[in-house]
């Protein structure tokens, strides 16, 4: 499995907590901290930032990849629209949040969200 981080680095822990949550050995981990200039549009920075991930087309499409978002909540939303225009599908994404109590803050991974999996089901409501 290959992680695609793109918000604040990743511990041992979290890549061995992702390992167990998913039943999956973690072959790789690319890390693009991303800093978003808000002044330019969002778009091409988005693509320049998934451009520099060392995966060819058909890696996209065809290795278990999951995505740790951006902080920005429209830098993921692109970032999100832009994965699924290239791999043809929602990627499985990490949901992290503050240990409670911790000094200094310290995060923790608590899920992996099935994107595609959310979509399939919210599909479903179209049609009732």
């Amino acid at each position: 499995m290959i992680v695609v981080n793109f918000a604040h680095p990743l511990t041992e822990q979290h890549l061995r907590h992702i390992e167990n949550l998913t039943k999956q050995k973690i072959e790789q981990v690319y890390s693009l901290p991303c800093h978003f200039n808000l002044d330019r549009s969002l778009v091409p920075q988005i693509r320049s930032l998934i451009d520099q991930v060392p995966l060819s087309q058909e890696d996209w499409q065809i290795q278990p990849i999951i995505v740790n978002l951006p902080s920005l909540n429209y830098g993921a939303a692109v970032l999100l629209a832009e994965l699924h225009g290239r791999i043809g599908y929602f990627p499985a994404c990490l949901r992290l949040q503050p240990v409670e109590g911790s000094v200094p803050p310290r995060f923790e991974v608590v899920e992996i969200l099935n994107l595609q999996a959310v979509r399939d089901s919210a599909r479903l409501q179209r049609f009732k």
